[in-house]
């Protein structure tokens, strides 16, 4: 078996791959009905609705728990690594998106000349995750590792 067929055929990658993709996809849609225009960067982006860190590590998390049970250690990494992901998502770096909205509408109303290039572009405002959001991603990410993983077996 070549490495791609091993890469296809790995249940818990795939499901994790898989959730991101969806989760950026209706991240994309959502963004796109809610400001009336699309914005290429919600394709790749962090921040908004859903989660996709969230839904990346639930995939992961419920796949490892499907593939190895609830006591091995993969299980036990993954789960560690999530609720990692999303009590980060819903506190340091959704407290950085608010202060870069803070940042860029005070250099709006007063720029200064900066030496270097650290202030030459606006401050990215979606960094972050409302608890709905982290729990939407999570949502997501549990139901597309079980799909996936019905499909697998």
């Amino acid at each position: 078996m070549n490495i791609w067929e091993q890469i296809i055929s790995n249940q818990v990658l795939v499901s994790a791959a898989l959730a991101w993709l969806v989760a950026q996809v209706l991240k994309t849609i959502i963004d796109f009905k809610v400001y009336k225009s699309f914005n290429p960067e919600r394709l790749v982006g962090s921040g908004g609705m859903p989660s996709s860190h969230s839904s990346t590590v639930c995939a992961l998390t419920t796949s490892a728990f499907m593939e190895y049970g609830a006591g091995s250690f993969e299980f036990a990494i993954c789960f560690v690594l999530a609720m990692i992901v999303m009590y980060d998502a819903m506190g340091v770096r959704l407290e950085t998106g608010k202060q870069a909205v803070v940042l860029n509408a005070l250099l709006r109303e007063n720029p200064f000349e900066w030496k270097g290039d650290i202030l030459d572009e606006k401050l990215k405002e979606f960094v972050g995750h409302t608890p709905l959001q982290v729990f939407a991603g999570a949502i997501l990410g549990i139901v597309m590792a079980l799909v996936i993983g019905i499909n697998f077996y």
